[in-house]
């Protein structure tokens, strides 16, 4: 029998081996780290590092003073912490910077507004209508060249039926404040800007007007396709063949 038959093992006898060797050095490294917790300074309360004297509830002598109650009469003048939640809502409340919008009056009720005539201040009196559909009514109406009939307040952008039917008897539309736009003396761009005038159709007056001359009236403009009878009557109002 050789020496170094001595140190030989088997798979399983090394495998065994090298478990046994990893849980002693797993208790050593255990030891060594409750030794050195253990070895640490305790951190000390504050609220404890007095006597038993300090300490409410501990002194026998009930004639001792009371240590909060001393503590109150050295700070006379202390002024009570608010809680948070109200101290937010004071904060809140005085933020310097933030505008402060006056309610709006609203107009009684049996008052008419001329839609072509109001600014955003006269629409906003109006019950239902804020600073948004004010503004959006303005830019429409500018678009159009003016309202020839309250009916066209339901186009408007975010006006949907129940809206416009609890505004509508508050305004009148003015015709004779419409701006008209005058076709033969506009280009194709120019007219198309109108919200009831499309770009081909726009095209197809620009097209005729270079190719026959000058359009003379409705009846000219009827005989294109483009402009059936009810394009026509919605445009009336502010085409204008000078």
């Amino acid at each position: 029998m050789k020496w170094r038959d001595l140190f030989y093992f088997s798979k399983g006898e090394r495998q065994a081996l090298i478990l046994f060797l990893s849980l002693i050095a797993m208790a050593w490294i255990m030891v060594i780290f409750t030794d050195t917790y253990r070895s640490r300074p305790q951190a000390i309360s504050p609220a404890i590092t007095g006597t038993e004297q300090d300490l409410p509830g501990i002194h026998s002598d009930k004639t001792s003073p009371d240590p909060i109650r001393k503590e109150d009469e050295s700070f006379p003048n202390k002024t009570p912490i608010p809680s948070v939640r109200k101290s937010r809502r004071i904060r809140k409340e005085s933020k310097p910077g933030l505008p402060i919008y006056p309610k709006t009056e609203k107009w009684p009720q049996g008052t008419i507004v001329e839609l072509n005539s109001a600014d955003t201040t006269a629409l906003k009196k109006v019950p239902g209508i804020g600073s948004v559909f004010a503004k959006r009514i303005i830019k429409y109406r500018d678009l159009l060249g003016g309202f020839y009939s309250v009916e066209q307040l339901g186009e408007v952008y975010g006006i949907d039926e129940e809206r416009y039917t609890a505004m509508k008897s508050w305004f009148s539309a003015d015709l004779s404040a419409i701006s008209q736009l005058f076709v033969n003396q506009l280009s194709a761009k120019e007219l198309a800007c109108h919200p009831y005038v499309s770009y081909k159709q726009a095209k197809i007056i620009e097209k005729t007007i270079r190719r026959k001359g000058k359009l003379r009236g409705w009846d000219d403009l009827s005989l294109l396709e483009e402009f059936p009878e009810h394009e026509q009557r919605r445009l009336r109002h502010y085409l204008s063949f000078r």
